[in-house]
């Protein structure tokens, strides 16, 4: 039987690999309008997400948004939204791309206080759904097509 790897590789699928965190988060490197960051790979999470102090390193032009967030840990949370990004996983590139921004310091005290590295966002089932993503939990693989 061929590898998980070389039938999503035959499908057009690229593999990229993911970190474990001290917390048992699944991390991923990405590029966000060409800035290099880290976010947690949540298939539970509706929305991309991206640190709101982490704004402005990430050049995003943000509006507020009526929609308050919820999470685990935090409720009722303010948000902001930003509209047409681009951003990089590995080989697979998208334009237009909606964040939500948010406070995300109650996840990264977390991820601190387990010495485990903060994260600048969350990659969201968004574009998880919008990359085709399969996870290979086994391996710690994200393939995306």
């Amino acid at each position: 039987m061929a590898s998980l790897k070389k039938f999503m590789s035959s499908r057009g699928f690229d593999a990229l690999k993911m970190q474990t965190t001290s917390t048992d988060h699944l991390a991923i490197d990405a590029v966000l309008n060409t800035v290099a960051g880290r976010f947690i790979v949540d298939t539970g999470a509706s929305n991309t997400c991206v640190d709101l102090g982490r704004a402005g390193a990430f050049g995003l032009t943000t509006e507020p948004s009526e929609i308050l967030a919820a999470g685990a840990g935090a409720t009722d949370m303010e948000t902001f939204i930003s509209d047409g990004n681009t951003l990089m996983l590995g080989n697979w590139r998208q334009t237009g791309v909606r964040v939500v921004l948010l406070d995300l310091s109650h996840v990264n005290q977390a991820m601190i206080q387990h010495e485990a590295e903060p994260v600048d966002g969350i990659l969201g089932a968004d574009v998880l759904r919008m990359a085709r993503a399969v996870i290979d939990y086994r391996k710690n693989r994200l393939y995306l097509k």
